[in-house]
């Protein structure tokens, strides 16, 4: 095996390990005996378990961050919103480890974690076509973060739970999800208010 075939399998190895366990349930021993091989074979690849695992994050945040980049270009918005939901859940299904390894180990609600800030670089790519289409229909294009959050936000937390639910099946999933943003987005209001007090 060369050494680039040699770090590849220790990568799978050790991104199925950190999905089944986690990073504190993982270790360098285990990585090794599963890819049969020593343990300093482990360390002159990556130097220890925080070094495969800061790859393992890496590959797995630029590859669902390259889907939904690659899902966002031309088309109708409904269409764009589509193909990106059906990115992030076709992400989720053919690599549900990678997945699995960065919402567990970077919740949701941390401003400094993995999944968070991949989050926010998709949203990053939805806001700006979000403001162009809010400039065009006369909407506040200052508002499109704060839907580019939300919309971004619900697509991914259904992701989560998909994972383990994987019922129904994905395209029916991205249509009820579009469906939801969708006519939701197609008719806001201008200046939304809230209605605690029962009346219209």
């Amino acid at each position: 095996m060369t050494g680039t075939e040699r770090r590849q399998q220790l990568l799978d190895v050790a991104k199925e390990l950190f999905a089944e366990k986690g990073f504190e349930g993982a270790s360098i021993e285990e990585i090794a005996h599963r890819a049969d091989v020593s343990k300093p074979v482990v360390y002159e690849h990556f130097g220890g378990k925080e070094g495969v695992y800061a790859v393992v994050v890496d590959r797995e945040t630029h590859l669902l961050l390259d889907r939904m980049v690659a899902a966002l270009h031309g088309g109708h918005p409904r269409a764009m919103l589509e193909q990106a939901a059906v990115a992030l859940l076709g992400y989720v299904e053919e690599s549900h480890d990678g997945f699995r390894i960065l919402v567990r180990d970077s919740p949701v609600a941390s401003s400094s974690g993995t999944f968070s800030s991949l989050l926010n670089d998709i949203a990053s790519q939805v806001e700006h076509i979000l403001a162009q289409q809010f400039s065009a229909r006369g909407y506040d294009p200052k508002l499109a973060p704060l839907y580019a959050q939300a919309l971004v936000g619900m697509v991914a937390l259904t992701g989560q739970w998909w994972l383990g639910a994987r019922k129904p099946k994905r395209d029916e999933v991205a249509a009820h999800l579009v469906n939801l943003a969708w006519n939701g987005l197609s008719h806001l209001e201008g200046k939304p208010r809230l209605h605690l007090d029962g009346r219209d």
